[in-house]
């Protein structure tokens, strides 16, 4: 039996699903979460092997992390209407093993939930050639800190207390990543670090608390000439990437 964890902050979207899922032969659904912290305690008691979750703006960079470090036989599948190249390649590097369309029939959702059950992954054609016209910029885990923080709208003193390092040192790091990234400033820098992190504003932490978030290891940039502000989106008809076992 394969026990299924949903999570979605939109109560009418997901009856429809579960309705859906609990006809299923083999499925054990486990009762809905509509926040973080349900999902996180969801997690640790109800030992899911499989983990639908909605893509809201509360599922950031950190907390995909924090699952991470929580689940250990758990399968990530993310539910989208849309999603940006830099942010499904993060999630991606941190174990999520399908992104699956919210408007795709019944049918292949439940076709996705079952590849990715069986060890297998499920990313559409669309989003990962989108990943072709990307380039990766690796960060050490200083600079990775840095973007995360100053991503949240922290400013220099506000980072170098937080990092237990000076203000110096934080313009010497600023400087150094405006040119191996290509950026103009810290706004721009912040921008790419935002998109890396999360579909929505990041809440700013209490001044001066070191912050829980992780640092980034990469930043992925769609390159110059092939830029576009909007997230990638799926054409029809579909066609899924050729599954492989992870």
């Amino acid at each position: 039996m394969t026990r299924i964890l949903l999570y979605s902050d939109e109560p009418i979207l997901a009856k429809g699903l579960e309705s859906v899922l609990r006809q299923v032969e083999g499925f054990d659904l486990l009762p809905t979460c509509a926040t973080v912290g349900c999902l996180m305690e969801q997690l640790t008691t109800g030992a899911p092997d499989l983990v639908l979750m909605d893509l809201t703006p509360e599922i950031t960079f950190a907390v995909l992390s924090d699952m991470k470090h929580l689940m250990t036989n758990s399968r990530i599948v993310l539910w989208v209407n849309s999603i940006s190249t830099e942010l499904a390649f993060q999630a991606m590097g941190l174990g999520v093993r399908g992104i699956l369309r919210k408007t795709l029939p019944t049918e292949l959702q439940v076709k996705c939930l079952l590849k990715v059950q069986g060890g297998e992954l499920w990313f559409e054609k669309a989003l990962t050639d989108s990943f072709l016209c990307a380039r990766r910029v690796a960060l050490t885990q200083r600079e990775g800190q840095l973007v995360s923080l100053l991503s949240q709208g922290l400013k220099n003193k506000e980072i170098a207390t937080t990092l237990m390092i000076s203000e110096g040192t934080v313009k010497v790091y600023l400087s150094r990543l405006f040119q191996k990234v290509g950026v103009k400033d810290r706004f721009e820098l912040a921008l790419f670090g935002l998109k890396n992190l999360t579909t929505g504003q990041l809440p700013v932490g209490e001044k001066g608390q070191r912050a829980s978030m992780p640092g980034l290891r990469s930043l992925v940039l769609e390159r110059p000439a092939e830029r576009a502000d909007a997230p990638v989106r799926f054409p029809i008809p579909l066609r899924p990437v050729a599954s492989r076992h992870y």
